[in-house]
């Protein structure tokens, strides 16, 4: 019902900046919560970001004062602005959903497939 698109992932020297972009399509549903997730080589997949319908957001501690997470709510749509990049910064970067279909009502969570963010110099 809902499809997860991820872009803006590449590589860039230590210090260098990207911007993810996540898109939500479908139809018949609404986004109760958004987020990126990574998973650096040889580790499990964590939180990095995450954001409410209604603006609230959480940053793991490692990324606290660099990374923004932002959204468009009339799109379906969220970003993770990424500044001072570093090395272990490495890893797929996750789009997830948190989705709630309607008619009849139903809590859903989708994966998009990943982008690769390779900080190296």
């Amino acid at each position: 019902q809902v499809q997860l698109a991820e872009s803006g992932g590449g590589s860039v020297q230590p210090g260098g900046s990207l911007r993810l972009s996540c898109s939500a399509s479908g139809n018949s549903f609404i986004i109760n919560a958004m987020g990126w997730y990574r998973q650096p080589p040889g580790k499990s997949r964590e939180l990095v970001a995450s954001i409410t319908r209604s603006g609230s957001s959480n940053y793991a501690d490692s990324v606290k004062g660099r990374f923004t997470i932002s959204r468009d709510n009339a799109k379906n749509t969220i970003y993770l602005q990424m500044n001072s990049l570093k090395p272990e910064d490495t890893a797929i970067y996750y789009c997830n959903a948190d989705a709630l279909a309607i008619e009849p009502v139903r809590r859903y969570i989708y994966w998009g497939q990943g982008t690769q963010v390779t900080v190296s110099s």
